[in-house]
Formats: structure tokens, sequence, C-alpha cells
């Protein structure tokens, strides 16, 4: 049976919402892909500013928030099926939302995009709200696209995502592990803005720059990087914690930029090494690289660099699924939870056992 899916993920780089409309196929426990139409809609100013500002909200405000992204995702959902000529086409929607709070310490998570108003406004089967189960078990909700890599993409062993947040993932025979490594596009962005810019595209002003060593000293000593996984982080991390103590450095834009960059690439290094483990005896492994890091030429120079002679290969896939892998696996994930299957792995998050995460909202009528 092929499943007609789309997929959204709102990222906290802001960008835009991430549409994905894929074919999925299971034949005899593997699963296969067609990546057919793919689009990023961007966020209007205002649109941005309302997701960046939802921790500020009254309860009452948030929830109305909640509600309307909702209705506004479903919105572009039809902009996009009508675009694309998929009207009755599409079975499912897989929606990741945007992520507003996330403190898995108090087990709790929270993502923006009510899955009710999703399926009103599409009238398409919808499932939401996938962290939620995990956290309640115990787990950090996070990362949870390692079930799609192990599923979708068999062929590599290591997968880097640097989007808002980079988080690293490795399959260790059948017992995959994973974690946030360290904000990544969010704080570059927030630089790129000082500057005037609302990027560094494809890191020309971070190659142009020097590193702060003492900067760059203190980003490496923070707490969370020397916490053993699981473990993940929150958007406030970057924002928080890590931009005002680039501000106090006093660094030029384009120094903080290399600085932080560094700090991205070191990061990575460690945590891909420590990860990898013994599987670099076997021979080289694969890591996929993908979100809208991996377009920063800078940043990946770099990473090919400090990986040279490791055993670690970064590895870049086609464009569409650099762009898109996420919103591809909150497809999967759909489906899987559709199924009744397991789409979240208790390896990766640390909960007490894998768990079918979503809740269901249908579009039609029983």
């Amino acid at each position: 049976m092929v499943y007609r899916v789309i997929g959204l993920m709102s990222g906290s780089s802001l960008d835009g919402l991430d549409i994905a409309y894929v074919h999925l196929q299971e034949t005899g426990g593997k699963w296969s892909f067609d990546l057919l139409r793919t689009a990023c809609y961007p966020y209007s100013d205002s649109w941005k500013n309302r997701l960046r500002d939802s921790v500020h909200l009254s309860a009452e405000q948030y929830q109305l928030l909640h509600t309307d992204f909702g209705h506004y995702m479903g919105g572009e959902v039809n902009l996009f099926i009508g675009e694309n000529n998929l009207l009755y086409q599409v079975q499912l929607l897989g929606s990741h939302g945007h992520t507003s709070f996330h403190l898995p310490s108090l087990k709790m998570t929270a993502q923006l995009g009510d899955g009710a108003a999703l399926a009103a406004s599409t009238g398409i089967n919808v499932v939401s709200d996938l962290r939620s189960m995990d956290i309640a078990l115990g787990g950090q909700g996070a990362p949870i696209v390692p079930i799609g890599e192990k599923l979708l993409f068999p062929e590599h062993s290591l997968f880097l995502n640097i989007g808002g947040i980079a988080n690293l993932s490795s399959f260790q025979g059948d017992r995959p592990v994973g974690f946030d490594v360290c904000p990544a596009n969010r704080v570059l962005d927030l630089l790129s803005a000082r500057a005037g810019q609302p990027y560094d595209e494809f890191g020309r002003m971070a190659a142009g720059g020097k590193v702060d060593a003492l900067l760059l000293e203190k980003l490496q000593s923070l707490e969370y990087y020397q916490m053993p996984p699981p473990k993940s982080l929150a958007n406030s991390f970057g924002t928080d914690i890590i931009f005002p103590l680039i501000q106090r450095a006093g660094c030029s834009d384009r120094d903080a930029l290399r600085t932080y960059t560094e700090h991205i690439v070191m990061q990575v290094k460690k945590s891909a090494l420590d990860l990898a483990g013994s599987r670099l005896s076997g021979g080289p492994a694969s890591m996929l690289v993908t979100g809208g890091g991996a377009f920063n030429q800078f940043l990946m120079d770099r990473l090919r660099e400090v990986f040279h002679d490791t055993g670690i290969d970064p590895v870049l896939p086609e464009e569409n699924i650099i762009s898109y892998k996420e919103a591809l696996i909150m497809a999967l994930m759909g489906v899987l939870r559709w199924r009744e299957e397991n789409n979240v792995l208790c390896s990766v998050t640390g909960a007490s056992r894998n768990s079918i995460g979503g809740a269901v909202w249908m579009g039609q009528e029983a």
C-alpha cells in the first residue's frame, strides 16, 4: 500500500513552514519513499514575531495563538495542494508544529499548531503533538527524527541536521542513539541580524573573521556540553544564554560569526567521534548532513577539514533532502502513528520505552 502524505515542519530558525508531499511504502519491513513536491512558505514578519514571542504570552493568549497557527497552517496546506494539483490525493498530514516550550526535566513540551484546527481547515486527517508521549514516559522528547533516518536512509551510519539547533544521531547495531549538539542557525542568524543581514549567505562573513580564543573557550565550557546523552535543548539556550555571552565578548560581527561557527564545528566533531565509537575500526562511517546549515559553504568546508582522516565522511544528499528531510520524516511518523506502530525511539530520548506518539484528528467524517 502507498501512503500519500504531507509532512509539516516549523523549525526554530523561523525560516518558514516546510511542506513535503511524499509517497511512502512498506514492503517486507523495509520502507521506501518518493519525495514528490516540496515548498517552504516564508513567515511574514508578523508571524515570526508572534511565534518568537509566544513564550511571553498569557495562558489565554497562548491558546488563541495555538489555534490561530493551526488554521494558518491549514491555509498554507490548502495553498500548497492547489498549487500542486493535489486535490483529493492527500490521505494524511503529519504535523510537527512549532516548538515554544521544551522542558523535559519537568515532563513538558509544547508545539504550537492545533491539530484540530488543521484538520478542520483542510478536511484531511491529521497526526500532531508528536513529542508529548515520549516526554510523559520520562524521555527528552528529542530528537524524534532518528526513526525516519533508520527506516528511510539505512545506508548511512551518522546523521547531522544543522537547523536552528544542530542534532546528531547514530545507528550502532539495532540501537539508535542521538541528542541535540548545540544551537546553530538560530545563533548565527541573530549574529547576522546584528550585522544587518537576515543570514550569513554561504558563511562569507564568518569566513572573513577571526576566532576569538577566549570567547570560544567560554562557549566550549558551558555546562550542557559536559552532560552525557540523552539530552536536548530549548531554543532559549541559544537566545538567552549563548547570544548574550557573545554580545558581552565585544567581538566584531565577522569575528563573532567566525568564532561561533568554530564552536559548532568543534562540538559536532566531538559528538560524532563519541557516537561513532568502535564503528571506525570497521571502516569509514558516512554522515548524512541536512538542514539549512548544510548550505553554509564555510561551515561545511570546516566540517570536512576537521573530519579529514577521522574515518567519518560528511555527505550532502540532493538539495530537496537537505531542505526537507525533517518534513519528510514528519510524514513518516504520521503514517506510523496511523498504523499504531512505534514512531519514537527510547534509546535516543531516554524514555522508559519506545512509544506511539501523536494525537489523531479526523478531518473527514468516519
